[in-house]
């Protein structure tokens, strides 16, 4: 499996970015999709995940209520709405797939495949 993530790019305080990540390969029945960020100096960061089957998410703390994950299972591919974004959420976004993941977990090492990663920059 390869993924390939898109969409990143900079934008002021308030402002919006949409990313999108495509799995191209083999995939599982049921899998979970996931982004992940990490900033420099420090580890990374659970934002968002999907689950391919029933569709469920998960978000991280920092991103709830501004973040939207969405998935279009007929192209293996995830999509993470970002709104209302802040100088905190700079950082590089990796999207990430979990190959037989029946829950959605903020664990890193529990994905198998990553993608390269993408990188967010907001300004102040």
């Amino acid at each position: 499996v390869q993924l390939q993530a898109s969409g990143g790019g900079l934008v002021q305080a308030g402002g919006s970015l949409r990313l999108s990540c495509s799995a191209s390969g083999r995939t599982s029945s049921s899998y979970v999709m996931a982004w992940f960020r990490q900033a420099p100096g420090k580890e990374r960061e659970f934002v968002a995940g999907i689950r391919s089957s029933g569709g469920s998410t998960k978000y991280g703390d920092s991103v709830k209520g501004r973040f939207t994950i969405s998935r279009d299972n007929a192209k293996n591919a995830v999509h993470l709405q970002m709104d209302n974004l802040t100088p905190e959420d700079t950082a590089v976004y990796f999207c990430a797939l979990d190959y037989s993941g029946r829950i959605i977990t903020i664990d890193p090492t529990r994905y198998e495949f990553w993608g390269p990663g993408t990188q967010v920059t907001v300004s102040s």
